[in-house]
């Protein structure tokens, strides 16, 4: 069901065609990276999800989630495996994560709209066993800890544009999944402004590159590149 109209859900850039490297400084700040446009847009969700219970829009598309789980599959991912959600939106990954059989399911968001309309779509679901918590993935005091797989679907994106600090963002976030992860553990990022040689160097120290995931891909002046970026890591020791 691979879909070369994947949403991008607002991601300020995309990635080069294969072959070029783009600079870390290829987009500028954006108001996608500030905490007031992600409670404003989650508090519209919440809204609407109370009215008709609509979940809202899923970041990627259904697909960037159905990748990850066959991947999970793949790998043999156990159901007992402690698994964070980082910036969990409206929880939809959470609810697919928990169909698939995983029952030791932690999500975090710094929108305190996002985690009461996470709970609220867990709840209509009946799954009341999922811990979903508010915070901040690069201010989180050593809590997130022993994790045996971490995954991020636009998070890393939104800081990356965020105005202020941009830089020592990225390397708080490279900090925090290290605290997060168990030794050995793995990471899977879904990104729409990264290529994959850049997440390459952003993880390039304390992480392994294990693959890269299918995504849609497009043809332009005879060259073929994607739009999206899923790749898979592991913590090193």
């Amino acid at each position: 069901m691979e879909d070369a109209t994947e949403g991008t859900h607002g991601c300020g850039n995309t990635s080069e065609p294969e072959g070029d490297r783009c600079s870390e400084n290829d987009f500028g700040p954006s108001i996608l990276g500030t905490k007031d446009y992600w409670e404003d847009a989650y508090q519209k969700e919440l809204e609407t999800f109370k009215d008709i219970g609509d979940v809202g829009e899923i970041w990627f598309g259904e697909e960037s989630m159905s990748r990850v789980l066959r991947w999970m599959d793949k790998v043999k991912i156990p159901e007992n495996a402690a698994i964070l959600d980082i910036g969990t939106g409206n929880g939809a990954f959470l609810v697919e994560l928990a169909k698939h059989g995983y029952r030791n399911l932690t999500a975090i968001d710094y929108s305190p709209a996002s985690v009461e309309l996470a709970r609220n779509v867990l709840q209509a679901e009946d799954l009341t066993d999922i811990t979903v918590k508010e915070m901040d993935f690069l201010n989180c005091q050593g809590e997130l800890k022993d994790f045996d797989v971490c995954i991020d679907k636009g998070t890393f994106d939104a800081i990356s544009l965020n105005p202020h600090d941009t830089e020592e963002g990225k390397k708080l976030y490279v900090q925090a999944l290290k605290d997060a992860l168990k030794d050995k553990g793995f990471f899977a990022v879904t990104s729409c402004n990264w290529t994959k040689e850049q997440l390459l160097d952003r993880f390039s120290e304390g992480f392994e590159f294990v693959q890269e995931l299918p995504t849609p891909s497009f043809q332009f002046g005879g060259r073929t590149g994607n739009s999206v970026t899923a790749l898979i890591f592991k913590r090193l020791c």
